[in-house]
């Protein structure tokens, strides 16, 4: 048996991070990039965070967050506040240009689940969904060792 899942999941990431940023560029939305998108779409779900659960929730490397968040608040699109509970933790919370763009996201985001799973059954749609978390959560308990 040939195995290739991790090929397979990289590849699926570069396919998707250029059609992402194709239909970003279509739709005429240069306020974020794909990689920015995914901060985003954190943060309209949870805000303030902090750096760290920011690099938890989207999988990237502190360090590869600083330079991001600096470009997005120099863009506008987010802000740095104390926290009032930790004086050595910074949190990160949404302009209202960010808020004004989750809608237009969203839009981008429905067309990738549509492209991801065309001629996908509802019930392949789940199996794909549990197998793709299964995985993850065996990446993230072996990072953990």
């Amino acid at each position: 048996m040939d195995i290739q899942g991790g090929n397979l999941v990289s590849q699926i990431k570069r396919l998707s991070d250029r059609i992402f940023e194709r239909i970003l560029s279509k739709q005429n939305i240069d306020a974020f990039n794909g990689a920015q998108g995914r901060l985003l779409y954190v943060l309209w779900h949870e805000e303030p965070i902090s750096f760290t659960g920011l690099a938890e929730r989207t999988g990237l490397a502190a360090t590869t967050l600083t330079g991001m968040v600096d470009r997005m608040e120099a863009a506008g699109l987010v802000r740095r506040l104390p926290d009032q509970n930790d004086r050595r933790k910074t949190l990160l919370t949404l302009t209202a240009r960010a808020w004004k763009l989750q809608e237009a996201y969203l839009a981008v985001s429905d067309r990738m689940t549509a492209i991801f799973y065309a001629g996908f059954t509802e019930t392949e749609i789940a199996q794909s969904e549990a197998f793709l978390s299964r995985i993850h959560e065996n990446l993230k308990r072996y990072e953990g060792k």
